[in-house]
């Protein structure tokens, strides 16, 4: 047991839990991950076409989107332990049944049982922040986002290994004993947060968020296929506006509003959520730029499986994982705030150099891209780790759920923006490629090397406005110590 400032922690109990909420990272993106290279071979089995295949990605994200913001709040209000099993055994129940599901439809209909779950990350991120000693809490988030990146290096490779051999549904059968491991192990090991904040639910707020959330959720993923100006876009922007609009007057006078917009609107919460939000959105413009690099035939790009994709990618997990534990560990002596700055100029550099470089490295150069996208993960590692942490230690733990549960909403929003734009881009810019050995008439777009200067160009410009985005950040540690705003005010804590 440790004391700090009249608060008593349990180390013993503290260790246990961190092995649940670092475990928890690696399931969710094996089983995620996974589904991606099974995605052609469950369009050929239902017959379907690509556009509704890609409804299995985005019916996920739709609901997790909403339930994020939702059981952040029932976890401030009857416990985020609670709300945090129920939110895995949604998600546990879903990986069961997607590998059963006998038809498109029910695949839809489990996988949207299974977005509930993603609730799941912004309440185990409020319970390290309530039942760690603060000294623990950026090692244990640095862990985590660590396990991120290692969790998709290793789905990726497995998960094409796994559809080729076994088929798709193997890819959640594979995963489903693990996922009931986890829903015991958490039962077992958590204990109930120290903090409630009872109240009534805002079922008004739950609708206008719907109403404002997947109109837009939907366009931006419709918008690469049927065209940004198409009726239909512009129609569910509009709807979604509209609904944010009247989402933000609700709230303003409720009386225990989903979102509280004095907690999400101060200085430093407003600065995470937009950084996140732009985050998410350059790291997947990024990703979808490696993938057709790694995969694309000279002289388009290197050439490589699934696998040994997922496998030369291995070196940025890996950075990752060393980096991110050993960030939290210096973070209260260095300041949060420097080690933002530094991680997405660091990001901001390498994009700046790959979108010079990259769209024209010879076969043998493999290794130079390799290393640089390993250089750009260890810079985006460190300024996740430092934007999660000025989070947590920035708003009560009465309102912890609700705080982490928006800043998972914006990160969605940046992730579906990153591929749809993504994609639009290389599909602006191509050429027409005929494949050896195919058809006369087959012909494949190929990515210029235009698309690429302007995708990892773009995020390099997001990570520089991150950087300057930083500066506006008030410390909330530094010299070896936290400070903290806790429900009666704000304390400073010395870390030994």
């Amino acid at each position: 047991m440790v004391e700090r400032k009249g608060e008593t922690y349990d180390l013993s109990y503290a260790k246990k839990a961190m092995l649940v909420v670092v475990i928890l990272p690696l399931l969710v993106m094996y089983t995620e991950a996974m589904l991606t290279p099974a995605l052609p071979t469950i369009q050929r089995e239902f017959a379907i076409n690509p556009n509704d295949v890609s409804w299995i990605l985005t019916i996920y994200l739709l609901v997790g989107t909403v339930s994020v913001a939702l059981f952040g709040k029932l976890g401030d209000m009857y416990g985020k332990k609670k709300m945090f099993l129920v939110a895995l055994g949604f998600y546990t129940l879903g990986v069961i049944l997607n590998g059963f599901a006998p038809s498109f439809q029910w695949l839809l209909f489990t996988r949207a049982i299974q977005g509930f779950g993603m609730a799941i990350f912004p309440l185990a991120f409020s319970l390290v922040r309530e039942e760690f000693p603060p000294e623990m809490v950026p090692q244990v988030q640095g862990m985590i986002s660590a396990m991120f990146a290692v969790g998709m290096v290793i789905a990726l490779p497995l998960g094409a290994y796994v559809t080729q051999n076994w088929g798709w549904r193997w890819t959640y059968h594979s995963a489903a004993p693990f996922a009931v491991l986890m829903f015991i192990l958490a039962w077992k090991i958590l204990r109930e947060s120290r903090y409630v904040n009872p109240g009534k639910i805002d079922w008004p707020g739950v609708l206008f968020l719907i109403w404002a959330v997947v109109p837009a959720l939907v366009a931006v993923t419709r918008a690469p296929t049927v065209g940004w100006k198409a009726e239909e876009t512009l129609l569910l922007f509009a709807v979604s506006l509209v609904g944010a609009f009247l989402l933000l007057l609700w709230e303003r006078r409720a009386d225990n509003p989903l979102i509280p917009l004095d907690i999400i609107s101060s200085r430093n919460p407003a600065i995470v959520n937009l950084g996140i939000m732009f985050a998410a959105f350059g790291i997947s413009m990024m990703s979808q730029a490696n993938t057709y690099i790694f995969q694309m035939k000279p002289p388009y790009g290197f050439g490589k499986t699934i696998l040994e994709s997922g496998m030369l990618m291995t070196p940025m997990a890996g950075v990752m994982l060393i980096i991110a534990p050993l960030a939290g560990r210096i973070m209260p002596r260095v300041g949060a705030k420097p080690l933002a700055i530094t991680g997405a100029l660091i990001a901001s550099s390498g994009l700046g150099i790959l979108a010079k470089y990259a769209p024209n490295l010879p076969p043998n150069h493999l290794w130079a891209f390799v290393g640089l996208i390993t250089y750009v993960g260890a810079g985006i590692t460190l300024m996740n780790i430092s934007l999660i942490n000025v989070l947590v230690f920035s708003v009560p733990p009465r309102v912890m759920g609700i705080a982490t549960g928006a800043n998972s909403l914006f990160r969605n929003f940046g992730s579906t923006w990153g591929p749809a734009i993504a994609g639009t881009i290389m599909s602006t810019y191509y050429i027409l490629f005929h494949p050896p050995g195919a058809p006369s008439w087959v012909q494949i777009k190929v990515p210029t090397t235009k698309a690429y200067e302007v995708l990892f160009g773009t995020s390099a410009l997001v990570y520089l406005f991150l950087a300057l985005l930083s500066l506006a950040i008030v410390e909330v540690m530094k010299g070896g110590k936290i400070h903290e705003v806790e429900n009666e005010g704000e304390r400073e804590i010395k870390v030994s």
